[in-house]
C-alpha cells in the first residue's frame, strides 16, 4: 500500500502518533535542536532541560568537547565489531578501570545490557567460584527497582506497567524492602535460599521510584552482608554515577566499593550509547570467547566519547560542581510548601519531588508552558536531573518555575 505524505501527516507529532509503538507518552514538545542545558522546539521556542536525559546528558546537550571527540572518530573509522581490536579499545577499558578503582570492563551498550551483564556474571562466578549448585543460583534485588525491561529484568520488577503481560517470568530472583537490612539479613541466612546467594544487585538511590534515598548506613550494611555472606554486591549506577549525586559514584556517599559497577548513560556523553560491567579480575575474570558479547559494545566511536567523558570527571570539578548546585537546587525544594509537596528526596543534582494533591504529569505539564522540561513518574512524583554544566542563574531560573508552577 502507498501512503502519500501531505502537510497533515508530515507534522512531526502525528507521524510519531501513527507509526510509532505507544511504548511511551511524551509531553507535547518536539524537539529540533539542543545546546548546553537548553533545548528548542519546531516552533522556535526555547527549554530548560531539568531531566537530562535521565541522567545521560550529565554534561548537557551538545558538548563541545564530546563532539569533537566524536567528529573526530567519525574521520577514523566507527565499527570493526569485537572480531577484531582497535586502539580505542585498550586505552577506554584501561581508564575507565581506573577511574572506578577496579581492574576489568566489559562494555556493551545499553543500561539494560549491562545490567544482564552483571547477572550473567554473577550467576556463572556462583557457579565456578563459589560453587552454588548450577541452575539454583539466586540474585536478591529490592522492590522499587528499575533495572530496565527485558523479560529478564521485568521478571523480578515491582512495578506492574514495567512488568504485567510479559510473563512467563525468569526464576531465580527475591525480592526485599528497600531499605532493610533486616530482610536482607534473613534472606542471606535462611537455609534454604542463603547458601544460594551470589549476589544483591542494588541501586544506591532508586531512580525510577522518585529519586528514593535509603536510610543512612543501608549501602554499608549490604556491603558487609555480602561480604560475610560470600556474595556480590552489584551497584547500579546506570542513574546515579558518574557525578550525579556530588560523587563520582553514589556508593561512595557512604565510603562504599562494591565487588561491580553498572554505568551507562553518561558515560556515552548524550551521543552514543554506552555501558558496562566494571569489577576485579575475580569476577569478569570468570568469562570465556564466545560466552557474552555484542556487536557493537566497545565501538570505537563509542570509546572514544567515553574516554573524553572519562576525562572530564578525571578532575572532580564537575561531580564537585554537582555537590555545591545540588545543595542550593535541595534549600531551593525544601522552601516549597508543604501544604503543596509531600516528599523531597535525592542527593547532588538529583531530586524527587512528590505533590499532595496534583499529579506528576499536570506539573510537568505547567513547567513546560513556563520553559521547564521535567518528567514524572509513579503518579504524583516528578525527576529533575539538570545537566551538570547548568550555572547558578539558570538553576535559580528553573527553580523560581517549579514554585511558579505550583500556584498557577
Amino acid at each position: 500500500m502507498t501512503h502519500t505524505m501531505t502537510e497533515a501527516t508530515t507534522d512531526p507529532s502525528s507521524l510519531t502518533d501513527r507509526y510509532s509503538a505507544h511504548n511511551y507518552a511524551p509531553l507535547p514538545v518536539v524537539v529540533a535542536e539542543a545546546s548546553g542545558v537548553w533545548v528548542t522546539d519546531v516552533n522556535g521556542r526555547s527549554y530548560l532541560d531539568m531531566l537530562a536525559g535521565y541522567s545521560a546528558l550529565n554534561f548537557g546537550h551538545r558538548h563541545p568537547r564530546l563532539v569533537d571527540a566524536a567528529r573526530r572518530q567519525l574521520e577514523r573509522v566507527t565499527l570493526v565489531s569485537r572480531a577484531f581490536d582497535h586502539d580505542q579499545f585498550g586505552p577506554f577499558c584501561a581508564e575507565l578501570a581506573e577511574l572506578a578503582g577496579m581492574e576489568m570492563v566489559l562494555p556493551m551498550n545499553t543500561g539494560a545490557e549491562a545490567v544482564e551483564t552483571g547477572i550473567k556474571v554473577a550467576r556463572k562466578w556462583g557457579y565456578t567460584v563459589r560453587g552454588v549448585p548450577h541452575d539454583e543460583a539466586v540474585i536478591v534485588v529490592f522492590d522499587g527497582n528499575f533495572h530496565g525491561r527485558t523479560t529478564t529484568i521485568v521478571s523480578f520488577s515491582s512495578d506492574p506497567d514495567a512488568r504485567e503481560d510479559f510473563g512467563p517470568y525468569t526464576p531465580g530472583f527475591v525480592s526485599v524492602p528497600y531499605g532493610d537490612l533486616s530482610a536482607l539479613s534473613d534472606v542471606l541466612a535462611s537455609s534454604d535460599v542463603g547458601p544460594r546467594v551470589v549476589a544483591v544487585l542494588v541501586e544506591p538511590i532508586q531512580g525510577e521510584a522518585g529519586v528514593v534515598v535509603p536510610p543512612p548506613g543501608f549501602l554499608a550494611g549490604v556491603r558487609s552482608l555480602c561480604s560475610l555472606n560470600g556474595a556480590l554486591m552489584i551497584a547500579d549506577e546506570i542513574q546515579s554515577g558518574l557525578g550525579r549525586t556530588g560523587f563520582t559514584f553514589a556508593c561512595s556517599a557512604e565510603g562504599v566499593v562494591p565487588d561491580a559497577y553498572l554505568l551507562g548513560k553518561a558515560l556515552g556523553g548524550g551521543i552514543v550509547p554506552v555501558s558496562a560491567m566494571v569489577s576485579s579480575r575475580a569476577v569478569l575474570g570468570v568469562l570465556r570467547p564466545g560466552q557474552h558479547g555484542s556487536t557493537f559494545g566497545g565501538n570505537p566511536l563509542a570509546c572514544a566519547v567515553a574516554r573524553e567523558v572519562i576525562a572530564m570527571l578525571r578532575d572532580g570539578s564537575l561531580v564537585q560542581r554537582s555537590a555545591e548546585l545540588g545543595t542550593r537546587m535541595h534549600a531551593r525544594l525544601r522552601t516549597l510548601p508543604s501544604s503543596a509537596v509531600s516528599r523531597v528526596d535525592g542527593r547532588g543534582l538529583w531530586a524527587g519531588v512528590s505533590f499532595a494533591s496534583v499529579g506528576g504529569r499536570e506539573v510537568c505539564e505547567r513547567l513546560a508552558r513556563l520553559g521547564v522540561l521535567a518528567k514524572e513518574t509513579h503518579g504524583n512524583t516528578i525527576r529533575l536531573a539538570p545537566p551538570l554544566i547548568i550555572t547558578d542563574a539558570e538553576l535559580d531560573w528553573a527553580m523560581d518555575r517549579v514554585e511558579a508552577a505550583l500556584t498557577s
